[in-house]
């Protein structure tokens, strides 16, 4: 998706936002955003959906437009990325440090941030509710330069995350309990 087309889309998004979706604080220079969802399947159930992006991500939020081309290759240094149609690819994020189960952080500028001079640290923090919920909280601290500012970009930035929290929701609730894959 080229970057007009991603900011425009970006613009329309609806407002449906997981339970505590919330800009934390925004300045021209940076933005912080955290967002809380409870998964109604167990911490393990959840973990294994987060790993799999090309279920749950919006397509509308790809370069390809198809969620199918993403993968993320879960242990550190592994890539949050995307396949192109014409062999090309997109890195949206790094992992730098991930606690199988529990946490798993990553590094990168998020959609058209990406053309900008910034920095994202995006973390998703598990925390089980019982014993068949799961509490998961992202949050996206941004600094950096932002030509037209970073506070302008956040509400959209928080629009765009909350789809993502609810397509994992979903997803994670949709599928039969999955079988654990061996972390990397």
């Amino acid at each position: 998706m080229n970057r007009f087309a991603l900011f425009t889309a970006l613009a329309l998004l609806p407002l449906a936002a997981p339970a505590g979706a919330d800009v934390v604080q925004a300045t021209p220079a940076g933005f912080e955003i955290k967002q809380v969802v409870t998964v109604d399947v167990p911490i393990a159930h959840a973990w294994e959906t987060l790993r799999a992006p090309q279920k749950w991500w919006s397509k509308e939020h790809t370069y390809s437009d198809d969620s199918a081309n993403l993968y993320l290759d879960a242990q550190a240094t592994g890539c949050f990325c995307e396949r192109m149609k014409d062999k090309g690819s997109v890195e949206h994020a790094r992992i730098v440090y991930i606690a199988p189960g529990r946490m798993i952080r990553l590094v990168g500028a998020l959609g058209p941030l990406q053309a900008e001079a910034v920095t994202g640290t995006l973390t998703f923090r598990l925390d089980p509710e019982g014993s068949n919920a799961t509490r998961i909280t992202l949050t996206y601290v941004v600094g950096g330069y932002v030509r037209a500012g970073a506070d302008t970009l956040a509400p959209k930035v928080d629009e765009v995350l909350a789809v993502q929290m609810l397509g994992l929701k979903s997803a994670a609730e949709a599928a039969p309990e999955p079988e654990a894959k061996p972390e990397k």
